[in-house]
């Protein structure tokens, strides 16, 4: 039957390898029968199965965890190194996706997909408090067409918002009192931070740039109508505005949007892990606690990959701390927060 299928399917101008893979079997295989049309199917299939298969119980023990209260709204890239982080090692990433597709929970949770990124100008950060990236970003007001707007300084090197206010008016007065009391925050000496931004009227404004040269700060800016030359920010705002919970209606207020913006930044900064830091928060790399947080998930990997060779067919994953960062990197794209 099935070789008559596949000379039909050649008559009317299929190849016969498309035709038989179609069928079910290889041109191989329907080319043996053809030899011997009366004989019997010879398949035997795999004479083996690969050593690192997930058993029946791996299987469903992946399945709760990505289905359960805890871990539904998070992304594998996270819910594997929170595992490690409490001593569990429970399959890589790769299958627990595998695993995902194969049972159809692989649905995109998110409001919007990724978008990819260009690669403007650059900036390299060796430490903390050396590059920074700032921005402002609307914030719906309760009267229609109207707006509070959110001022945030965000350290490129270790992810952390340094900096953040809510005012109801976009001004350079507003940006230059954020960025001196930014600097007191973080007790930034003259001549130490290099401070990105877009050219919006406030970044470049008069009060704004004074400010900047009375502290000591460098001023960099982004290439004209390439609003992709602040990456970093506009991913931030991103990850605020389709984080859970983020309004669909106008704050109420501007003491409303303060609110919410405050814990926003003490979840980013305490609780997010961040992909751009090996799954560590920015608070942890900002304050140097991620090389300990990073050598304990490796520990664990070690151990799992000692413990059950079979599951290994290379190293472990990589989980040495993230090195010198790069704003906007040549000829990469940016990554997202």
């Amino acid at each position: 039957m099935i070789a008559s299928a596949v000379d039909k399917a050649v008559a009317q101008g299929a190849s016969r390898k498309d035709a038989s893979e179609l069928a079910g079997v290889s041109d191989r295989t329907e080319q043996r029968w053809r030899k011997n049309p009366m004989g019997q199917d010879a398949r035997k299939g795999p004479k083996s199965t690969p050593q690192h298969t997930l058993t029946t119980k791996e299987r469903g023990a992946i399945v709760g965890i990505v289905t359960s209260p805890e871990f539904r709204n998070k992304s594998v890239r996270q819910i594997v190194p929170l595992l490690a982080d409490r001593k569990q090692y429970v399959a890589s990433e790769s299958s627990f996706y595998r695993v995902m597709h194969e049972e159809g929970l692989m649905a995109h949770r998110a409001h919007a997909r990724p978008a990819k990124r260009s690669t403007p100008r650059h900036h390299v950060a060796k430490g903390p408090c050396e590059v920074w990236s700032w921005d402002i970003t609307y914030l719906r007001a309760p009267v229609r067409g109207t707006f509070y707007y959110l001022y945030l300084i965000l350290d490129i090197w270790s992810r952390k918002v340094v900096g953040w206010d809510v005012h109801e008016a976009e001004s350079s007065e507003h940006a230059a009192r954020l960025a001196e009391r930014t600097c007191r925050g973080e007790n930034v000496a003259p001549d130490q931070v290099v401070l990105h931004s877009d050219n919006g009227a406030p970044m470049k404004g008069a009060t704004m740039l004074a400010t900047l040269q009375r502290l000591g700060i460098a001023a960099s800016f982004s290439r004209p109508q390439v609003s992709d030359d602040n990456a970093a920010c506009e991913a931030l705002f991103r990850t605020l505005k389709y984080r859970p919970g983020f309004p669909r209606k106008p704050f109420v207020s501007l003491e409303a949007a303060r609110i919410w913006v405050a814990d926003f930044v003490a979840w980013y900064n305490g609780e997010h892990l961040h992909s751009g830091l090996r799954y560590v928060t920015p608070n942890d790399r900002h304050l140097g606690r991620d090389q300990a947080i990073l050598a304990g998930r490796h520990s664990i990997y070690a151990t799992a990959k000692k413990s059950t060779p079979r599951r290994w067919t290379g190293p472990t994953r990589n989980w040495t701390p993230v090195g010198d960062v790069t704003l906007n990197p040549k000829g990469a794209p940016a990554r997202a927060a």
